[in-house]
């Protein structure tokens, strides 16, 4: 697999910046309703402090023209115009009939209004590599909403001077405070442990010295995924998806993994603890707490949507394993990878999306055993920006945008200049697999979902591939192709 794709989270949002304030007018300007506003999209430098993965602020191209950010209080009448399917065929005639591509090529175009696709090609599946997080976002925000937490608990143990840290599967507990202007909404172990402390030392008989116990049994189930290569979590692609880990089973580096996620944030915890004035005695073990357990000290994730839309951004593998495993809690009860990936489809098929002849055997993309048809993803970019569908919009709010954000920041280089800035798509990448599938918006403002992949790639045409389908989604943006009359 290509760690291109695999590591776009090494790095923390530093600020908004010039680019973060406009960049999600561009394309909620023209498809996103229902009073949502046009600076949505900057929450991540707002509320969780994290920084750039790919790179600073990229100045606008020539010719952008970019509009004040606005509220948006009407479904805008481009929404729901229709596509000329001779317009799109000429637009992707070039870019997909590339020998680069390989033998499997599926593509689909339409409007947002549910009108057949103006433009289809190929047949059957395809291996949907990242692409497949759209569906586990649209899902996850169905089956949970958008407002939906995690949280992160101490309990009483069994005995007085036993505590247990309960792992409630917040995909971005960090392992110390991120500082950004007094919105501390990515939890962390250093202010959990401040609050236990507080609670062990409050009363007549403080308790300054403990025994720590963790508690991962939120989560069932393989932490490594069967359906995933053997060598994925030994290489360090994508760490062990448990209920309990801080930045994101990451070292302290934040370049590899660690083999026991739930242990190394337990032992964070425990230092933290030290330095707010409780001593744990030994090492932490591993526990299943009490149900009925009195509570000491609780922290809590940002909403879900917020989680999504970072997760798409930046196409984080491990976020959407833990989501993936929420879905599962939520539709079946059960938190494993069958469950959730099962939760997955179940709620895509009550939203109305046909999924018969869909395999998903995780949330993030990385097994090469998915098989999704092109149909399946259009339907969820289509749902995810429906003002019918408020609850769904951060799918699609956080799309990188082509050329600035996100995994697409350093893409779109080459192509109609018209790309960047006018594209947002979910990157998909492995092996002898790459995929584009989001929306454009053309010269005249009408916006259109798109899917494009191709799963057989040789390697040796790898770059020259993703960028027939960069070029393919940029002659999107720069034809005209809203039908006339």
């Amino acid at each position: 697999m290509s760690r291109r794709d695999a590591g776009r989270t090494r790095g923390r949002y530093r600020g908004p910046g010039r680019v973060a304030h406009w960049l999600p007018v561009l394309l909620v300007l023209a498809l996103l309703s229902a009073g949502v506003a046009a600076d949505r999209g900057d929450w991540g430098p707002r509320h969780l402090g994290w920084e750039a993965p790919t790179g600073a602020a990229v100045e606008p191209p020539a010719g952008l023209n970019l509009p004040e950010p606005a509220p948006v209080r009407t479904v805008p009448p481009a929404l729901v115009a229709p596509l000329d399917p001779g317009a799109v065929r000429r637009a992707l005639r070039g870019p997909l009939r590339q020998d680069d591509l390989g033998g499997h090529v599926v593509a689909l175009v339409a409007d947002l209004a549910g009108s057949p696709p103006a433009y289809s090609r190929g047949s059957g599946t395809v291996v949907p590599a990242s692409t497949t997080k759209l569906l586990t976002a649209v899902a996850a925000l169905e089956a949970l909403g958008p407002e939906t937490t995690f949280s992160t608990r101490v309990v009483q143990g069994e005995r007085p001077r036993d505590i247990v840290l309960v792992g409630g599967g917040d995909p971005y507990l960090a392992s110390e405070p991120v500082a950004d202007g007094g919105q501390p909404d990515q939890a962390d172990v250093v202010t959990l442990a401040r609050e236990t402390a507080e609670a062990l030392l409050a009363g007549d008989r403080p308790r300054r010295k403990v025994r720590l116990s963790y508690d991962t049994s939120l989560f069932s189930g393989p932490a490594d995924n069967p359906h995933w290569q053997p060598d994925y979590v030994p290489d360090e692609i994508v760490a062990p998806i448990t209920s309990l880990w801080v930045d994101g089973g990451r070292d302290e580096d934040g370049d590899g993994r660690v083999g026991d996620p739930a242990r190394v944030a337990a032992e964070r915890f425990a230092a933290a603890l030290a330095d707010a004035g409780v001593r744990v005695a030994g090492a932490p073990t591993q526990v299943t707490a009490s149900a009925a357990a009195p509570e000491l000290a609780e922290v809590t994730s940002a909403p879900l949507d917020q989680v999504v839309q970072r997760l798409i951004e930046v196409s984080d593998n491990e976020a959407a394993e833990v989501v993936t495993r929420h879905v599962g809690l939520a539709t079946s009860g059960e938190g494993s990878s069958a469950a959730g990936t099962a939760g997955v489809l179940s709620t895509l098929a009550a939203l109305g999306v046909d999924v018969s002849a869909d395999q998903v055997y995780d949330g993030s993309g990385l097994s090469r055993e998915n098989r999704v048809r092109a149909q399946t993803l259009l339907a969820a970019i289509r749902l995810a920006a429906s003002p019918d569908h408020p609850e769904l919009r951060a799918a699609v709010e956080g799309l990188p945008v082509a050329g600035f954000s996100g995994s697409l920041t350093w893409r779109f280089v080459d192509g109609d200049p018209a790309g960047p800035g006018r594209v947002r798509a979910k990157t998909g990448t492995l092996t002898g697999v790459h995929a584009l599938a989001g929306l454009a918006t053309d010269l005249d403002g009408t916006p259109m979902a798109f899917v494009l992949a191709a799963d057989q790639v040789a390697p040796a045409s790898t770059l020259d591939a993703r960028q027939a389908l960069d070029q393919a989604a940029a002659s999107l943006a720069g034809c005209r192709c809203r039908a006339v009359g």
